[in-house]
């Protein structure tokens, strides 16, 4: 029996990285899931992989419409949703001072109107199972612990922190059984990593040791430790845990 049996995951993001990898251990979990991406053949080809309890839908977060027909393609395909994964989001490098604008509302727009969005369109969907049901959003260390050249980033996260406990508490003050909480990752080897790495004017071993030092276990992540993470705050494990930050960042937050 796996700790996600009975439930069926709506992911954003779910094509790759992250997200891609959350997909994965929820159906090794014994659940179902949707993987929402605007890459959407990537998708399509990793819910292939995962097989007849995965499947993939078109979505660009910042579009309401779009978040509406892949919660409407959930409920078709697997009878219900139970759990909502916000994890598409870009990072963009950018002092206050000399941020591209465009940048700067791309960053806010994706990473804290797609968060909304999800939940705005979610939550009703949760609701109508009848059932437990949790939402997962995506912070980052950089919320905790904001970086001078991450403005756009670090403020879109910090929000979606606090977007977090908002709808927790909102949930537990109307006595809904959904529990909202945010899992805040470092430096993690996904795609988004690697093109940091590809933009390093130094070496590539350069730019690695740049990013373990910043987290006191000398080292980033993987994407599977923070795809636990979130099932473990999805799952009925952590039934009386909510508003609740979750740091998979090796130490990171908290370095000197």
């Amino acid at each position: 029996m796996g700790m996600m049996d009975g439930k069926v995951a709506l992911i954003s993001g779910g094509a790759e990285g992250i997200g891609g990898t959350a997909g994965q251990r929820f159906v090794e979990e014994g659940g179902s899931v949707m993987l929402g991406d605007i890459q959407l053949e990537k998708a399509q080809a990793h819910a292939a992989s995962l097989g007849e309890r995965a499947a993939a839908v078109e979505l660009d977060v910042r579009n309401l419409d779009q978040w509406e027909a892949a919660v409407a393609a959930t409920k078709a395909k697997f009878g219900k949703l139970t759990t909502l994964f916000n994890v598409a989001g870009i990072s963009e490098p950018g002092p206050v001072d000399t941020v591209d604008l465009e940048s700067w509302n791309r960053t806010i727009d994706i990473n804290l109107h797609g968060t909304f969005n999800g939940c705005r369109v979610g939550l009703p969907a949760i609701l109508e199972s009848g059932e437990d049901g949790a939402i997962v959003n995506i912070g980052s260390m950089l919320a905790m612990r904001p970086g001078s050249q991450f403005a756009a980033y670090s403020a879109s996260k910090a929000a979606v922190t606090a977007l977090s406990k908002s709808l927790a508490l909102h949930c537990a003050a109307q006595n809904y059984p959904v529990r909202v909480n945010t899992v805040h990752p470092g430096a993690i080897d996904t795609p988004m990593y690697q093109r940091y790495l590809a933009a390093y004017p130094g070496s590539h071993e350069e730019a690695v040791e740049v990013f373990n030092r910043n987290h006191p276990i000398k080292r980033v992540g993987l994407a599977r430790e923070v795809a636990d993470a979130m099932l473990w705050l999805a799952s009925d494990a952590s039934s009386f845990t909510t508003a609740n930050d979750i740091t998979v960042d090796g130490g990171g937050s908290y370095r000197e």
